[in-house]
């Protein structure tokens, strides 16, 4: 049984905000409980960029009653005015006792204020509460707030040889049932979805978002560096959801201005006869995508791997051997000399999907 306690009222606030992964675009998750004399009598959660926070929506609930009681919130409230009032200030005038705060804001237009703020109004704060649990959920805002990046997450599925099709090219399908609906949801949770331009010349994919439910379709981004895409591709004539492609500024001008007409976006990243990848990354933090699936075939994904700029690994592991000399591998790259070279990840979770493992960590480079 679950006792009544500082942690149960926050557990229920990071479960409500990680409901929402996905919705917010490059803000937070965050989700708000407001307790007083053992009742929860307000909660709230952030749904979407430019609408009302999670203390907002809570303390609307708890209505006058907010006087006096104890405001739970996974993330420090903020202090500035942006596309919505400052959050420290509402709590202020709902004249709240006490706030207890996850975790400080990594804004730097927040970074702390907030909790000054409501402090220096009398009201008591206190900080660090789940901390851990709470910068976890909100690792891709962490990133894009503090270097203007998107958060890279890496998703493959392999054979337990490391093949990602076989000799023949064939690749559907790897994994199972379980392992592609998990994908789909990963797909919500990011706003936009990377492949190379050799993984849409193969499968001619739709990138979209498919589930039981309808679900948000991430932006679909295209390395291209030769600006092979044609015309007629699917995610070229279906203007339902925005394709940018990434090139250089050698390629073909006239072709570009094609696409462009289709409703392509088209960015140079890069003079030489490869996309410069970190400026790509850039580039597109500059666009405010501020998380990216990366779903690439190996030599893409070897070239962001030595590049440093994969945040996070995902790998769905089949149950399966192919084999085959020319068979394509996760990873394609010159690779290291020594195994003492070799990336490791950090925080290591594995579990199964289906008949699948999943294996997920985090890349440590040097």
């Amino acid at each position: 049984m679950e006792v009544l306690n500082d942690a149960y009222y926050m557990s229920l606030a990071l479960e409500m905000a990680a409901k929402a992964a996905g919705q917010t675009g490059i803000n937070p998750v965050v989700g708000c409980v407001v307790v007083k004399e053992g009742r929860i009598i307000g909660i709230g959660t952030h749904l979407k960029r430019g609408t009302g926070h999670a203390e907002v929506h809570a303390l609307k609930m708890a209505g006058d009653e907010a006087e006096g009681a104890t405001v739970y919130v996974t993330l420090e409230p903020c202090s500035h005015y942006g596309k919505t009032p400052p959050c420290c200030e509402r709590i202020i005038e709902a004249k709240a006792a006490r706030v207890v705060v996850a975790t400080t804001d990594p804004n730097p237009q927040v970074a702390g204020r907030g909790i000054e703020r409501i402090r220096e109004a009398g009201i008591e704060v206190e900080v660090g509460l789940m901390e851990a649990q709470s910068r976890s959920m909100n690792e891709k805002f962490n990133k894009y707030i503090t270097t203007k990046r998107p958060f890279v997450t890496l998703k493959t599925a392999s054979t337990l040889d490391g093949k990602i099709a076989s000799r023949t090219g064939d690749s559907r399908w790897v994994t199972g049932a379980a392992a592609r609906e998990q994908v789909h949801t990963l797909r919500h949770q990011h706003e936009a979805i990377m492949v190379g331009i050799g993984t849409v010349l193969a499968d001619d994919p739709q990138l979209t978002t498919r589930a039981d439910v309808p679900a948000i379709h991430p932006v679909r981004v295209i390395i291209d560096s030769k600006l092979k895409l044609p015309e007629q591709a699917r995610v070229v004539t279906d203007r339902t959801v925005r394709t940018i492609v990434v090139t250089t500024e050698q390629a073909d001008h006239a072709k570009a201005d094609k696409l462009i007409a289709a409703g392509v976006e088209v960015i140079r990243a890069g003079k030489g006869d490869q996309v410069d990848l970190a400026e790509a990354m850039r580039m597109l933090g500059e666009l405010e995508i501020g998380s990216i699936l990366l779903e690439g075939g190996g030599k893409l994904n070897g070239a962001m791997l030595e590049a440093g700029l994969i945040d996070k690994i995902i790998i769905y592991m089949a149950t399966k051997i192919i084999g085959g000399l020319q068979a394509p591998g996760t990873f394609t790259f010159d690779g290291f000399e020594k195994m003492s070279q070799a990336i490791a990840l950090e925080r290591v979770a594995v579990e199964m999907a289906g008949d699948d493992i999943s294996i997920a960590g985090y890349p440590v480079y040097e």
